[in-house]
C-alpha cells in the first residue's frame, strides 16, 4: 500500500499532462515517432506472424508475393489502427501506469484529436487495401477485428471484468482468417481451428505479463484477473487454458491439411507451454511468470512457421 500511496501524485501529473495540448516545441522528427508508437509495432509483429502461414495453408503452397504484402500491409494498418484508437481511449490508465506512462498520449506528444484522425485514416487505408488486392471478406475480417478490439475490450470489458482478455482477446485471433479469405474468399474449418489457437493462446500469454505488472493495473483500477484473483488462481487457469491448447492445435491435423511435421511440432511445442505454465503453477514464484511469457512467444511462432514450413516442405 505504501508503494502506492507514493506513486499517485506523480500519476496525477500524469494524468493531468495526458488532458493538455501537446508541447508545441516538438519536432516533426518527434512526432512521425510517436504516431508509430501509437500502433504498437512490437504487438502487430506478433500479430502478422499468423497471416502468411494462415495463407500458405490455404493455398497449399507459396501464393503470389504481391498478394501476401498487400494482405500483411493491410493487416498491419488495420491492426495499427485498432492499437491506435486503444492508446486514444486508455490514455488516462495509460498515464497512471509505470508500463505505459512514456506512451505519446500521456507525454503530450500528440493531441488526442490527431492520433483518432490518424487512426481512422489507417483503418479506411486498410479497408480499402484489402478490398482492392484480395477480396471483401479479408477486409470486412480485418475491420471487424478492430471493431471487436476497440468496442468490446476496450470500451466495454477492459475495465469492468477480469474475464476482459479471455472474451477480448478474440480480436488478436482474427488474423489468421483475414489471410485464409485473401486467398480463398472463404473461411473454413481449417481457419477456425487456427482462430480457436490465438484465442486460447490469448489467455496464459497475457496473464503472465499481467502478474508481472500487478501494481501497474491496480493503480490504474484495471481488473486484470492477478489483480483481482490469487496467484494460485491465476496460474491455474493459465495452466487449465495451456492445457486445452495442445487439443486444439492437434484438431488441425484431422482436417488433412497438414502432416506429420506440424503435428510434431504442436506436441513440442504445446508439451513446452504446459511445462512452463506447470511450473509457475506449482512454483507459485511470479518470477517465473515472465518465462512463461517469453515461451509462449516462441510457441506461436514456431507453430505457425510450422504450418507453412509443413506445406512447403510436404505439400
Amino acid at each position: 500500500m505504501g508503494a502506492l500511496t507514493t506513486d499517485r501524485p506523480v500519476s496525477r501529473v500524469r494524468v493531468e499532462r495526458s488532458l493538455t495540448p501537446p508541447d508545441a516545441s516538438v519536432g516533426a522528427g518527434k512526432k512521425v515517432r510517436a504516431y508509430i508508437a501509437l500502433t504498437k509495432p512490437r504487438i502487430i509483429s506478433l500479430l502478422l506472424i499468423t497471416t502468411v502461414p494462415a495463407m500458405i495453408l490455404a493455398e497449399q503452397g507459396m501464393p503470389s508475393l504481391w498478394l501476401m504484402v498487400a494482405t500483411v500491409v493491410g493487416g498491419t494498418l488495420a491492426a495499427g489502427g485498432a492499437n491506435a484508437i486503444n492508446c486514444v481511449v486508455d490514455r488516462d490508465i495509460d498515464a497512471l501506469m509505470h508500463r505505459t506512462q512514456g506512451r505519446p498520449l500521456p507525454m503530450g506528444m500528440l493531441e488526442p484529436r490527431s492520433a483518432l484522425a490518424f487512426a481512422l485514416a489507417l483503418e479506411i487505408a486498410a479497408f480499402a487495401l484489402l478490398w482492392s488486392t484480395s477480396n471483401l471478406l479479408a477486409a470486412t475480417l480485418a475491420i471487424s477485428a478492430t471493431a471487436f478490439y476497440v468496442f468490446i475490450y476496450t470500451l466495454w470489458l477492459k475495465r469492468t471484468t477480469p474475464q476482459n482478455i479471455v472474451i477480448g482477446g478474440a480480436a488478436g485471433a482474427f488474423p489468421p482468417m483475414v489471410g485464409w479469405a485473401a486467398v480463398t474468399g472463404t473461411v473454413s474449418i481449417e481457419a477456425v481451428i487456427l482462430f480457436a489457437i490465438v484465442f486460447f493462446w490469448t489467455p496464459p500469454h497475457f496473464w503472465a505479463l499481467a502478474i508481472k505488472y500487478k501494481e501497474d493495473y491496480g493503480r490504474a483500477d484495471v481488473p486484470m484477473l492477478p489483480v483481482v484473483a490469487t496467484l494460485e488462481s491465476t496460474t491455474r487457469q493459465m495452466l487449465m487454458y495451456a492445457i486445452v491448447l495442445l487439443p486444439v492445435s492437434l484438431a488441425l491435423l484431422l482436417t488433412g491439411s497438414v502432416s506429420w511435421i506440424y503435428g510434431a511440432a504442436a506436441v513440442g511445442l504445446g508439451g513446452a507451454f504446459v511445462y512452463q505454465t506447470w511450473r509457475l503453477h506449482t512454483s507459485q514464484e511470479p518470477s517465473r511468470a515472465m518465462s512463461v511469457f517469453k515461451t509462449s512467444i516462441y510457441y506461436l511462432a514456431l507453430l505457425f512457421v510450422a504450418v507453412a514450413a509443413d506445406q512447403l516442405l510436404l505439400g
